[in-house]
């Protein structure tokens, strides 16, 4: 009996309807989690050396090569510092916005689906709970049809059916859920990447133009500086 429950043509004849609920449930969870697991590995991209190698083009002025760096890398984190490289001649508040705004606008990419895992995984448990309920309404219901007079086989193999559907609810819900949380980190995670090369795209372009600004005026200080005649040494 217990391997023919384990089949999915006796899950479905064993547990009712429901069941074809919960396999959608599944279905639907999985797909979230595949396309979760896709898009975070598309967005792995070291932050340290994506900005070290944006930084020695933007010392140079070279734009145009850091813009083609930015657009050749992947994932969220590389775009935002593509959108600071677009606008490098704001100033370091207008930049701040940018940056600030296309970081918003990243968020909803990264927490997509997310919701819809924790939503399966709480769920789950639900409709197997209700299965489980709706068994024993059937299994009293033929009892109480008999007159009360039911061995003990009848009535365990139907509460044994009745509990099919929190079984697999229990099965479709744990692992979701763990992936949940998994997923929830990593989108923490890059969330975090993203502030924080957005405020190292600001700095390194703003005081990459104002070291260029400034740049005359030190010259000519530095300059200054060497031509001055040396004091006297007293007693010579």
């Amino acid at each position: 009996m217990i391997l023919g429950l384990m089949e999915p043509s006796g899950l479905i004849e064993q547990g009712g309807p429901l069941v074809w609920v919960l396999l959608g449930m599944a279905f639907i969870g999985s797909v979230c989690v595949v396309e979760r697991l896709f898009y975070f590995h598309r967005a792995r991209i070291n932050v340290s050396n994506l900005l070290v190698g944006l930084s020695h083009h933007i010392r140079r002025r070279a734009f145009a090569e850091a813009l083609h760096e930015a657009a050749r890398a992947p994932g969220p984190v590389a775009r935002v510092a593509h959108a600071a490289l677009l606008r490098y001649y704001l100033s370091r508040a207008d930049l701040r916005d940018v940056v600030q705004e296309t970081g918003q606008l990243e968020v909803p990419r990264i927490e997509k689906n997310i919701r819809a895992i924790l939503g399966v995984a709480l769920l789950a448990p639900l409709v197997g709970m209700l299965g489980t309920l709706i068994g024993m309404l059937n299994t009293f219901q033929k009892v109480t049809e008999q007159g009360g007079f039911t061995g003990p086989a009848e009535l365990s193999a139907g509460v044994f059916m009745a509990l099919i559907t929190s079984v697999l609810g229990l099965t479709v819900a744990v692992p979701l859920y763990l992936f949940y949380l998994y997923f929830l980190g990593r989108a923490k995670r890059l969330v975090h990447r993203i502030e924080r090369a957005g405020i190292e795209m600001v700095h390194l372009i703003a005081d990459a133009r104002e070291e260029e600004e400034f740049a005359p005026f030190r010259g000519e200080v530095t300059a200054g500086k060497k031509i001055l005649p040396t004091k006297p040494q007293p007693g010579k």
